[in-house]
């Protein structure tokens, strides 16, 4: 079985490409052939060292779909043969990873390898951050930075869905076509004009009752600015480097808002809440509100260019890595 391993952090170049031995699955644990593998951001705050890793060398990736192919002791209602997918601990980088019982989801036959190994981080990190960090009501508007992205596109075809007026912050042209294609009405150019006069701008003063920010230090403090009083700011990702010295005085200044820094694995440690958040996330693909577009299929082998291409942001959507 080949995976990637890293053996210390640092860029692209630190990730290997090679054959490892893998032990039979555990006690409450699955086998699984992976059919496509997930990328995401995440996977590069690991290998950079930005969050902690576990003992070197280690396999990155947290995402992926595939069949269950050899099962450990006490695990129920999986059986060999089952498509599944999951959002799980570091592994996925591999042809076959044993997973954790309990973060596995059996995949609906109406939904791809592809589209379920790209959507699973993504879309329930759309759904803790629109179901249940702030929930979006109709008539809402609210923020979603880097709305090209593979969490922006979910969040702004989510959060028109629910009946909300997403703003949008972008890149580039080409990007801005992407998000507005995805469901947001406005969109701003970061690189050209300050987001917050233009949110002031758009909203006529009224601002938005929540900012989703995946970038972190670059749209910090400025993402305050665009919220109404008693406002939400969700942080979820720094893309741009970890938000520092946040002074919670801002927050009473700036209208008693309320800022929160959730995590995925905090929602997903609890089997009942995954398997709701799945099923809400499974609804809204098969239905259409959400379309997961899957912009870039690699080889598992090319993991650093798909890595090297995320930090540059020349990514729109998802990007998958093929076995």
């Amino acid at each position: 079985m080949r995976a990637i391993r890293i053996y210390e952090t640092g860029g692209p170049e630190v990730m290997r490409f090679e054959d490892v031995e893998l032990p039979p699955p555990g006690p409450g644990e699955a086998r699984v052939r992976h059919h496509a593998i997930g990328v995401n951001f995440l996977d590069v705050y690991y290998r950079t060292g930005l969050y902690p890793s576990p003992p070197k060398p280690f396999t990155p990736g947290n995402e992926g779909a595939g069949e269950i192919v050899a099962l450990g002791k006490g695990v129920k209602d999986l059986k060999l043969g089952d498509r599944v997918v999951y959002a799980a601990p570091l592994g996925s980088y591999a042809e076959e990873r044993n997973v954790e019982a309990r973060f596995l989801v059996k995949l609906p036959k109406g939904i791809s390898y592809e589209t379920g190994a790209a959507m699973m981080l993504k879309g329930l990190t759309a759904q803790y951050l629109l179901r249940q960090t702030y929930k979006v009501q109709a008539g809402d508007t609210v923020l979603v930075h880097a709305a090209a992205g593979g969490v922006g596109l979910v969040l702004c075809q989510w959060a028109k869905a629910l009946g909300a007026t997403v703003i949008g912050t972008v890149g580039s042209p080409e990007k801005a076509k992407l998000a507005k294609k995805a469901g947001a009405k406005h969109l701003i150019l970061y690189r050209e004009e300050d987001f917050a006069v233009r949110v002031r701008e758009i909203t006529k003063g009224a601002k938005c009752a929540v900012v989703y920010d995946g970038i972190g230090k670059a749209t910090f403090p400025a993402s305050l600015d665009c919220l109404r009083p008693l406002g939400t700011f969700a942080s979820y990702g720094s893309a741009s480097g970890p938000v520092e010295g946040f002074n919670l005085a801002l927050l009473a200044q700036k209208g008693s808002l309320f800022a929160t820094r959730p995590t995925l694995f905090t929602f997903l440690a609890d089997r009942d809440r995954l398997e709701r958040m799945a099923r809400d996330l499974f609804r809204v693909v098969q239905s259409g509100d959400v379309e997961i577009s899957v912009a870039s299929r690699l080889s598992l082998a090319e993991a650093a260019r798909a890595h090297a291409a995320l930090e540059a942001r020349e990514t729109t959507g998802s990007t998958i890595l093929l076995p």
